[in-house]
């Protein structure tokens, strides 16, 4: 059981499709959980349905929203490490991986939870995923922690493979789609499971298993 967990994401939201559920029943374990996330997805298209948000308090919701959605999860210890939406790909790499190195030494972490560079469809995904194998990499190999990795690009699995951590998770599914139903801004119930009500064993089917990869360092 790893009993310190660090989530490095870069949006609200993030954790919610890919990892809430894992998270709940790692926490349901025992474990601590950190989750930094790096932006407040303070760009993102979606301003509620219908509109209750425009580009000036999107922010704020989306704020708020996060933090509704860990404490579904059950996530303690949120940080909100204030980077923009979009431009994480852009950012000095000394600053962010900076910013990750200082988590790392005060974490002391067994697992970290982020994208897989290059297979995770948004450029701040992958950057974001990217920054974190970097800094890792960087550590004596008897100080780094295990990464497991989020990926969901098109024929990702033809280039890394199937993922090695399935966790079924279908015990959280209120954990997990509480978290999801917290960013209201950027979804609706009918764009999650369509327009007719699905039946509890039909949501754990879809949503009840989570995938990851653990990353693999060169050297």
């Amino acid at each position: 059981m790893n009993q310190r967990i660090l989530v490095i994401l870069p949006h609200p939201d993030d954790e919610a499709f890919g990892a809430s559920g894992t998270l709940a029943k790692y926490i349901h374990n025992g474990a601590q959980v950190t989750y930094a996330c790096l932006t407040l997805g303070e760009m993102g298209r979606n301003m509620g349905f219908p509109p209750f948000a425009n580009r000036v308090t999107l922010p704020e919701f989306r704020k708020k929203e996060l933090e509704e959605a860990c404490e579904a999860i059950g996530i303690q210890d949120v940080r909100m490490l204030g980077f923009h939406d979009k431009t994480i790909e852009f950012e000095d790499p000394q600053l962010l991986d900076g910013r990750i190195d200082d988590l790392l030494e005060e974490l002391n972490p067994s697992l970290v939870i982020t994208f897989y560079p290059g297979h995770a469809v948004h450029p701040d995904h992958d950057a974001t995923g990217a920054a974190v194998i970097r800094t890792i990499g960087r550590l004596p190999k008897d100080r780094r922690p295990v990464v497991h990795c989020i990926a969901f690009a098109n024929n990702h699995e033809q280039v890394i493979g199937k993922a090695d951590i399935i966790n079924d998770v279908k015990d959280f599914m209120t954990q997990k789609m509480a978290a999801i139903g917290a960013h209201r801004s950027q979804f609706q119930a009918a764009e999650l499971v369509g327009s007719k009500k699905l039946k509890d064993k039909e949501i754990a089917e879809r949503f009840g298993t989570e995938r990851f990869w653990t990353y693999k360092f060169d050297s």
